[in-house]
């Protein structure tokens, strides 16, 4: 039995163009005697790509984890996902190469996650985007609420 907070994460990213700028967003949700708890955090960088957000999301999702905790990942990102569900251990294994021997893109980010999914103990799983679940929807409308109207 696990004596770790358990904790649902749901993140996504967004990019006007791509590459352009871009948003991330999350939502923590931790259920306690009381109901749940809700966390939201989101951000935006001026040049950047939609795989790359959706990494954000996930890494400052669980960069705002103040302690270890079980966490159950929801996000409409098969990238992200099958990453964590698999790609991660063989690139590592292969010194941060994919299969074809190319370096991975976007490795730092990738190690960055890395890091933390060594922290927490992380169930990914894939939601299909705009498709009309209720986080996916808040945390896609977060990230693109980031991006300043300027930009």
């Amino acid at each position: 039995m696990s004596l770790r907070t358990k904790v649902e994460l749901y993140c996504d990213g967004s990019c006007l163009g791509n590459p352009g700028p871009g948003g991330w967003g999350y939502i923590l949700r931790v259920q306690t005697p009381t109901g749940p708890k809700e966390k939201e955090g989101s951000g935006w960088e001026p040049g950047t790509t939609n795989n790359r957000m959706e990494l954000m999301a996930a890494i400052k999702g669980l960069e705002s984890l103040s302690r270890p905790c079980d966490v159950e990942m929801f996000c409409d990102s098969q990238y992200v996902v099958k990453g964590i569900q698999g790609w991660l251990a063989g690139w590592k294994r292969n010194g941060w190469r994919k299969a074809d021997k190319q370096p991975v893109i976007n490795v730092e980010l990738w190690q960055a996650l890395d890091a933390q999914l060594a922290k927490h103990r992380v169930e990914a799983f894939w939601v299909r985007g705009h498709n009309g679940h209720a986080e996916n929807e808040r945390v896609d409308q977060l990230a693109r609420n980031a991006i300043p109207a300027q930009a």
